[in-house]
């Protein structure tokens, strides 16, 4: 669903009430309407802009309760044509202010980024079910075999690897197409503890592995995967 539509539903929200209130003979000031409707449309496409997330499938937790307070503080404006615009904008800023700076910390953080919007889960490892990644998740079969006929698999039996996103969208690897996922080993400089079990290394051998390379310092990595018995290595502002 595209963002815009939450704004769209939200102004119409706000007119049908005006003509409720009005007995639908008047709906005030169609000049006043139309003014702000038009400014506030287009202030809230530039911040969709700014935050370069068009699909709601595609926000971040914080994105989407940014977008969806700013919608609503934006049919109030157009509701409530009697309080000075100024007194909608002078909070609708804010909140892209506070969203722009949480999204530097989560740029900055990966254990901010974790919590705000979760990480992957391997709901199907290597043709086996995890049933306790489904629990933790609260995750259902019914969810999971929805999500693998919108895939086009029927058999759950053909599925290799299905992985449930933060975003809720399931990816999935049918046996046959890969020998294998790949695992981040380092994000930002962080050893990826959890992963290294899933592959059966250990942070020892990867630390042997950097360091046969000529890499000593770990927190100037900014990724790292293994596939294939190969390392991937990117450093941090390496052009």
């Amino acid at each position: 669903m595209d963002l815009k539509v939450i704004f769209y539903c939200q102004v119409q929200k706000a007119i049908y009430q005006k003509r409720v209130q009005g007995g639908g003979a008047n709906i005030g000031p169609y000049a006043e309407i139309i003014f702000r409707t038009l400014l506030l449309y287009i202030l809230i496409l530039v911040i969709f802009r700014l935050m370069g997330k068009r699909e709601i499938g595609e926000l971040s937790l914080l994105d989407l309760v940014v977008f969806i307070m700013i919608a609503e503080m934006a049919a109030m404006a157009i509701d409530n044509t009697q309080e000075p615009l100024f007194h909608s904008l002078l909070p609708m800023l804010l909140l892209v202010a506070i969203q722009i700076l949480l999204a530097f910390v989560s740029l900055k953080s990966k254990r901010f980024r974790d919590m705000m919007d979760g990480q992957p889960s391997i709901i199907i490892n290597k043709g086996r079910i995890d049933e306790y990644e489904m629990r933790k998740q609260r995750y259902n079969f019914d969810d999971l075999l929805l999500q693998l006929r919108e895939e086009g698999i029927i058999n759950i039996a053909d599925v290799k690897y299905a992985i449930l996103e933060p975003s809720g969208k399931l990816s999935v690897f049918k046996k046959g197409e890969s020998s294998d996922i790949t695992l981040p080993l380092i994000i930002d400089g962080v050893i990826q503890e959890e992963n290294l079990a899933k592959i059966k290394k250990t942070n020892l051998w990867l630390r042997q592995e950097l360091h046969a390379r000529g890499y000593r310092d770990i927190r100037q990595i900014s990724f790292c995967n293994y596939d294939k018995k190969k390392l991937f290595i990117d450093m941090k502002d390496e052009m």
